[in-house]
């Protein structure tokens, strides 16, 4: 294609190349979004992940809550083409950060340089809402299924909470510094995957576009940033994005 011959031209170019990914990087893995007609919130009701019900009845929370992850994540979940697109891209240098909505963990820049921002968080880990503390999900989730419900922080007796954002929670403010900043900065902003319909990460191209970087949107469908990128690339991410990390790389 040649959007994507060009995009790769102005990859190859940049000193800061920021990419934002959405649900849509990670249907292809299995991961079931929330707001189509098969979609999460047609299955739960999201009020039952309210912060203010984790508050108020975490034995009920967390019972449903283990519910949640097995229906999303299910087992032998892996990463698809357009994550290791993306980590190619980290790994050669022209990607610097990654910041992502989606809270499966799928992206992985532990062998490069780019910085991760996991904005919505990771729901393979679970912190304690009293003392901070994180640790892995899977035994915590082990505990809640044998009936330890709510699970309880080994350090102060607090309860452990799913470390993602819940309905009626901020979004870590540090981390939405972070992805704001990068975005300021950026030279080329891509959004992948994403409706761009979520506030405050649909802010972010946005933000890279009135300083002045070359923007993409990647995407099956229009979203309300497109006509305004420079880039305006409808197809399937998993195609897109090996295709443009082939461009970048010639």
């Amino acid at each position: 294609m040649e959007q994507v011959a060009h995009l790769a031209a102005a990859i190859r170019d940049a000193d800061s190349v920021v990419a934002l990914t959405g649900a849509g990087v990670s249907t292809a893995s299995g991961i079931p979004d929330f707001r189509s007609d098969s979609g999460i919130w047609n299955r739960f009701d999201p009020e039952d992940f309210h912060y203010r019900r984790f508050c108020n009845d975490p034995e009920d929370f967390w019972k449903d809550r283990v519910s949640l992850h097995e229906t999303m994540f299910g087992d032998g979940i892996e990463p698809n083409s357009a994550h290791d697109a993306l980590r190619e891209l980290s790994k050669n240098g022209h990607l610097h950060a990654l910041v992502t909505q989606n809270t499966d963990g799928l992206h992985d820049t532990t062998a490069t340089s780019a910085e991760l921002i996991e904005l919505h968080g990771n729901a393979h880990r679970v912190v304690c809402d009293s003392c901070g503390h994180k640790t892995d999900a899977a035994p915590i989730r082990e505990r809640v299924e044998s009936g330890e419900r709510p699970p309880r922080c080994g350090d102060c007796d607090g309860i452990f909470k799913p470390d993602v954002v819940l309905f009626g929670e901020q979004l870590e403010k540090s981390d939405l510094q972070r992805a704001r900043k990068r975005s300021r900065n950026a030279d080329v902003f891509l959004a992948i995957g994403s409706s761009l319909s979520v506030e405050p990460a649909a802010s972010l191209p946005r933000i890279a576009e009135r300083n002045d970087a070359t923007t993409a949107v990647v995407n099956l469908d229009e979203t309300p940033f497109s006509a305004l990128a420079d880039f305006d690339i409808r197809g399937d991410v998993t195609d897109v994005l090996p295709t443009l990390c082939e461009e970048v790389a010639d």
